[in-house]
């Protein structure tokens, strides 16, 4: 019987450092080494401070010393080779007193580095009369020391002096009689006891203001940096809102800096793409029901045909009805081809004389047929003069023909067209196209020229409409270096005015 193996436990997938955290500990880390190479370069120089004032006050003494011995060694007081007068008790004295002030151990020997005097000889307030020190008698001083006194003087740190083989600052001066060296003085003072007792309390009191300036630097990084990322989770999240398709979520950040800039940008970019989604799916709607309403009549009427339902003398009228619905078909794929390839840059403009006069009358005349059932009154061909641009003929073309269009669809009955062309004073032609009519409403004429959008939501008067025409235009125009404008008064006229160089090529 094989044995089941147990599942493996799930690890837990490691969250990554929120950049809140990593910023805060980087910097906290970043102060924490600046503090500590301060640190380190504060007692740097306060070593080499008390080092430089130690030598200078043991050379002081050492020097001294050096002059009084030499004047009691010329003076006969003392001799090198040893006395028990008072002026050895009164040097003894004196060295004893030297080395209590300095906190150091002053002391005399010979060129082999024998002791001579000592502060330790005085026993009892006598001087030893068998010239024995325990501390100094066997000190054992380098070749290299005694040789370097015997040439001038000596001042250093070393541990080749004692028993203990501890790090003493040593200061050593000759004693000279007649220009001879006959004796040296040497001053020692532990550097345990003389520098390290002096940084302790200097190191002890900076670590405490480094703990208490990490604590606050800690708390004042944390703080701002959560200030610059707060915000940041907000676009975060937002983002997230607007990657499922909700454009609801708004970013609240009352701030004058490049992030309430950011985040401004950010509401802006929000808004306009929840009117881009609005706008989109308005279309698929009205795009579904265009291509939907045209598709069911063409299959209706094919079927009608096929079984019998519709008698072949009637066949030329439904399929003449079937021929306009497939080129208003076929109109709306242009439209939306060519709204493509502007979008895409992809057009390739063909610049030639084009006349304007001419291009509208040919252009309305291709709407007679509507002009007669509705009665219109066309107006100002007769008094209009030719204009030539240099333009692209096709897609200026259709500029007109969507602007005429929009006249004749959206002109009531026995109403009026009315065109103008001129020369406005920076060399540019201005075309009006005005119809009478309902008019557009002020909260409206902001958004004609969108993408998609429709003025008209019954539809009643826009039955075959997409909302790309007055979006085209604008396109084209700005290809021309161009541009549209619209005037209108509600429940009296609208009137489109649009502007392009005499020569497009130059822009």
């Amino acid at each position: 019987m094989s044995r089941m193996k147990k599942p493996g436990k799930k690890t837990k997938k490691r969250r990554p450092p929120s950049l809140r955290r990593r910023y805060t500990v980087g910097f906290t880390l970043i102060i924490f080494l600046c503090f500590n190479l301060l640190g380190a370069s504060l007692v740097g120089f306060t070593a080499h401070y008390r080092y430089r004032k130690t030598v200078e006050q043991l050379s002081h003494q050492t020097e001294n010393v050096a002059q009084t011995t030499s004047e009691l060694i010329r003076g006969g007081h003392l001799s090198i080779y040893g006395s028990s007068d008072n002026s050895t008790a009164m040097l003894c004295s004196t060295l004893d007193l030297i080395s209590n002030t300095l906190e150091a151990d002053v002391y005399i020997c010979d060129t082999y580095g024998n002791l001579y005097m000592c502060r330790d000889l005085i026993r009892n307030g006598q001087i030893a009369e068998d010239g024995y020190c325990p501390i100094h008698t066997n000190l054992n001083l380098p070749e290299n020391i005694l040789n370097a006194v015997i040439d001038g003087s000596y001042a250093g740190v070393t541990n080749k002096i004692g028993a203990n083989r501890e790090y003493q600052f040593l200061v050593g001066e000759p004693i000279t009689v007649h220009g001879r060296t006959v004796l040296m003085v040497f001053a020692s003072a532990s550097v345990r006891s003389s520098l390290l007792a002096y940084l302790a309390p200097i190191v002890g009191m900076f670590f405490i203001a480094e703990a208490i300036a990490l604590v606050i630097a800690a708390l004042t990084v944390y703080r701002s940096v959560r200030s610059l990322t707060a915000p940041l989770v907000s676009l975060s999240n937002a983002a997230h809102s607007y990657a499922r398709g909700d454009f609801s979520p708004r970013v609240n950040i009352d701030r004058n800096d490049e992030i309430g800039q950011l985040a401004g940008a950010f509401n802006q970019m929000a808004a306009d793409l929840e009117r881009l989604e609005s706008s989109r799916r308005s279309f698929v709607a009205n795009v579904s029901h265009e291509l939907k309403t045209p598709m069911t009549t063409i299959g209706g009427f094919i079927d009608g045909m096929l079984d019998g339902t519709i008698p072949p003398d009637r066949h030329r009228d439904y399929l003449t009805i079937v021929s306009a619905e497939v080129r208003r078909l076929s109109r709306m794929v242009v439209s939306m081809l060519n709204l493509s390839k502007i979008e895409a840059g992809q057009l390739d403009l063909k610049f030639a004389p084009v006349d304007i006069r001419a291009l509208l009358i040919e252009t309305t005349l291709s709407f007679e047929k509507q002009i007669e059932q509705k009665h219109l009154d066309i107006r100002g061909f007769d008094i209009m003069l030719p204009h030539t641009i240099r333009a692209d003929r096709d897609l200026m073309s259709q500029v007109v023909y969507n602007l005429i269009d929009n006249a004749v669809k959206f002109t009531p009955d026995d109403g009026s067209i009315t065109f103008s062309a001129s020369v406005t004073e920076n060399d540019r032609v201005e075309v009006k196209i005005l119809n009478s009519g309902v008019g557009i409403p002020s909260a409206e004429k902001a958004r004609i020229f969108e993408r998609f959008y429709k003025v008209d939501k019954s539809r009643s008067y826009d039955k075959k409409s997409s909302g790309l025409g007055l979006y085209i235009v604008k396109s084209i125009l700005d290809l021309h270096g161009g541009s549209i404008r619209v005037e209108s008064a509600v429940g009296q006229y609208t009137e489109f005015i649009f502007e392009v160089p005499k020569d497009s090529a130059d822009n």
